[in-house]
């Protein structure tokens, strides 16, 4: 299963591990992957400590950090400001939810709303990353060339994930390293078209850029056909969610909705952030699915409507409304396990397939 890759980049497999869990991160790199830290709703301050801690574990082994960098955003970081843009039906509607399922208040401001997506903020996450030893900057949402020319600058591998080919276009004109196309089946927010049309078409358009490819990669297989599509690794991210090194930055209810999910039990919603997200069903995404529901506000707008109440679940564990982005990939799992376990499962079943193939008769 090796790949260029992991010569490059001093790996020894084409496994890109995406968490927000920075103990899941370390454990990737340490199990001879590419860790990847997704560090959007950390602040300034909390990302250069949490780079500091991974590169304590890792040593010189390669990491990467995902900042998502969307356009339209407000300038400042001002909860006020924003929340005098709620319409009032929709506070009404969220006030309904939370009465409906008697959710407790929070103690605090939740995930979404303790600050708020502005340029203010953004650029500060940029700047913590830049000045940081990290190998890796990663862009989920955005591609501004300034940015990537920054870490290029600095020394850093720059990353573009992208859902279509128009994104793959600009995230090339920036001047990226490597791209990943993520298919539809992915977790989080995602695009709609699905891992088996997008990737060949985005390798077909990097030209010499390699492309790692996600969404739905749960197995060595589809790993192995990841590899017959022309990318050259994988980015997984939904493999690593029941793993115990992420079990602390999950609910009881919340691992419950993963171990218990299917393909077909995941769904895309805007409910969670205004843009669309796969996650869980649950309780949530059926009420914003609901006839007579609103539609959900745009981003960032929606993240100060609903912050709190998301927090109030998570930090309640309300069991109707517990959710958690996920994949369609994660029927796959269903049991907490280490993630060096899990690295070498997928990296077992993927040789033992590409040894197949290349049994096979002509």
């Amino acid at each position: 299963m090796r790949t260029p890759l992991c010569d490059r980049f001093g790996i020894e497999t084409p496994i890109f591990g995406f968490s927000h869990s920075v103990e899941v991160v370390a454990a990737v790199t340490n199990a001879g992957g590419f860790g990847v830290y997704g560090a959007t709703r950390q602040l300034p301050e909390e990302i250069e400590a949490d780079l500091a801690w991974i590169r304590a574990r890792v040593g010189r082994r390669p990491f990467g950090v995902d900042l998502v960098i969307p356009s339209h955003i407000p300038e400042r970081n001002d909860r006020a400001f924003m929340e005098a843009q709620i319409p009032d039906a929709h506070r009404e509607f969220v006030a309904g939810i939370e009465k409906k399922y008697a959710v407790p208040k929070p103690s605090g401001p939740g995930m979404r709303t303790r600050f708020i997506r502005s340029a203010e903020i953004q650029d500060a996450q940029i700047a913590a990353v830049a000045a940081s030893d990290v190998d890796m900057a990663a862009l989920g949402i955005g591609c501004p060339p300034e940015v990537v020319a920054r870490m290029k600058a600095r020394g850093k591998l720059t990353v573009a994930l992208v859902g279509a080919e128009r994104h793959a276009a600009k995230a090339l004109e920036a001047g990226v390293d490597l791209l990943v196309a993520q298919g539809s089946d992915a977790g989080g927010h995602t695009g709609s078209i699905g891992t088996f049309s997008l990737v060949p078409r985005v390798v077909d358009l990097a030209g010499d850029v390699p492309v790692l490819a996600a969404g739905g990669v749960a197995t060595g297989r589809h790993i192995a056909a990841a590899l017959a599509l022309g990318a050259q690794g994988v980015w997984i991210g939904t493999a690593f969610l029941l793993t115990q090194e992420n079990a602390a930055h999950l609910t009881p209810n919340e691992t419950r909705s993963l171990i218990e999910a299917q393909a077909g039990d995941t769904v895309i919603s805007r409910a969670e952030s205004g843009k669309p997200f796969r996650q869980t069903r649950s309780a949530w995404s059926e009420e914003w699915a609901a006839p007579g529901a609103p539609q959900p506000l745009g981003h960032p707008l929606h993240d100060v409507l609903i912050g709190d109440l998301l927090g109030a679940i998570r930090e309640h564990d309300v069991a109707p409304l517990a959710h958690s982005g996920a994949g369609q990939g994660i029927g796959w799992f269903d049991r907490t396990r280490p993630v060096a376990e899990v690295m070498a499962d997928l990296s077992a079943q993927a040789e033992a397939t590409l040894s197949r193939l290349e049994r096979a008769p002509a």
